[in-house]
């Protein structure tokens, strides 16, 4: 069966900011690339401007335009809603979309609370068994240097996880003069740094060693108070307009952790770290190895085998373009880097994979409800002296 002859698969995506237009990049390339049971059709973008959502389109690749997100959830050409609007709308409309028997693609972090993320694992359950599949966007999963980095904990490389280390570091707004966005409001992002990529490393840490987090001591802390409001805002960047906007959220949160395994844990996440830009790095120390990432340095793994003899023993630099590599094989010859946007696609390949096969795509909602849990005992300890919070 040609591509062309394979069912098809009707995309609504909400929202075309920065997520917006990575996913819409990964929807058109993944069938390009991949070998897809089903082909995805760019159907419907939605936004609340009708102007600026069809210049989106237009530039995007999608075929028709919509400005209230319910109009894609009730359209029979619609098979499947990818939601990438900010966290306060997260449950209404992925609630609303498994409802009416679509399949659905949230971005993260899943909800702006717990009791949203608990509402929204709970109708995926109940869509689940009807056949509809939902999935959360923790796209850095998808990295092919990751993805083997699970790998090899999966096959008892490291043997027993000691050590987590974790810190995501950003510093797009260390300038106070930078202006206010949504991400910096909590009624719409539900929390700064935490949830916006300390979200991303608690997920990964999970994902990698295969355990949970049990209980958390943390601290917050909020360096600008203030900011310019926006005249005009594009992706992570804005333009500073008249009148100042109270920040309500944390701009860094730092925190120790313990696995369900026994490991202990260290995460940090700001976005005042001048100099990293989209510093991920992650490091696991087992009884038998060790494994480090970066993914300023995405397409490399560093491990250190344990079991080798002290006078040869280092850490390898694994570069992770190989064929024989998870995703790697579909796209260049061996030694061609890949890059951010790639994990978008990758998210596409396995969501699309496992709707064929009639089954619950991961990360699912109820992996993030658990993520959620985890950023829930972070502000709570926090907000009471650090005391340590269980899971």
């Amino acid at each position: 069966m040609t591509s062309s002859d394979r069912p098809t698969l009707g995309v609504g995506l909400i929202g075309h900011a920065f997520m917006g237009a990575a996913h819409s990049q990964a929807w058109r390339t993944a069938p390009h690339f991949f070998d897809l049971p089903l082909r995805p059709q760019l159907t419907v973008l939605a936004g609340r401007d009708r102007a600026r959502v069809t210049d989106a389109a237009a530039r995007l690749g999608w075929a028709s335009v919509e400005t209230d997100w319910r109009r894609v959830v009730e359209r029979p050409d619609v098979g499947l809603v990818d939601v990438c609007t900010p966290g306060d709308t997260h449950a209404e409309i992925a609630i609303a979309a498994l409802e009416a028997g679509k399949h659905v693609l949230c971005e993260k972090p899943l909800a702006n609370s717990v009791a949203e993320a608990e509402a929204m694992a709970e109708a995926a359950a109940r869509a689940a068994a009807r056949g509809v599949r939902s999935m959360v966007g923790f796209t850095y999963r998808r990295v092919p240097a990751v993805a083997l980095a699970r790998q090899l904990v999966a096959e008892g490389r490291l043997g027993r996880i000691r050590h987590v280390r974790a810190a995501y570091l950003q510093d797009w707004i260390a300038d106070p003069s930078a202006p206010m966005s949504w991400r910096l409001e909590k009624d719409k992002a539900g929390s700064g740094a935490l949830g916006d990529i300390g979200a991303h490393i608690v997920d990964l840490t999970q994902h990698i060693t295969g355990e949970v987090i049990t209980g958390v001591s943390a601290l917050t802390e909020t360096f600008v108070r203030e900011r310019p409001l926006a005249a005009s805002g594009s992706g992570l960047s804005g333009v500073a307009g008249e009148g100042m906007g109270e920040v309500t959220v944390d701009d860094a949160a730092l925190f120790l952790g313990r696995f369900s395994g026994g490991a202990v844990a260290t995460f940090e996440a700001t976005r005042f770290a001048l100099g990293r830009k989209n510093g991920i790095r992650i490091e696991l120390n087992g009884s038998e190895g060790s494994l480090a990432f970066d993914f300023e340095d995405m397409n490399v793994l560093e491990f250190y085998d344990g079991t080798e003899p002290a006078e040869t023993a280092g850490f390898r630099r694994i570069i992770v373009t190989e064929p024989e590599h998870p995703y790697v094989g579909a796209w260049w010859p061996a030694g061609h880097g890949l890059g951010y946007e790639h994990g978008f696609t990758h998210q596409v390949v396995d969501l699309i994979t496992a709707i064929a096969k009639d089954a619950d795509p991961a990360p699912s909602f109820a992996d993030g409800l658990q993520v959620q849990r985890v950023l829930d005992a972070v502000e709570r300890s926090a907000a009471n002296d650090s005391v340590f919070t269980r899971i």
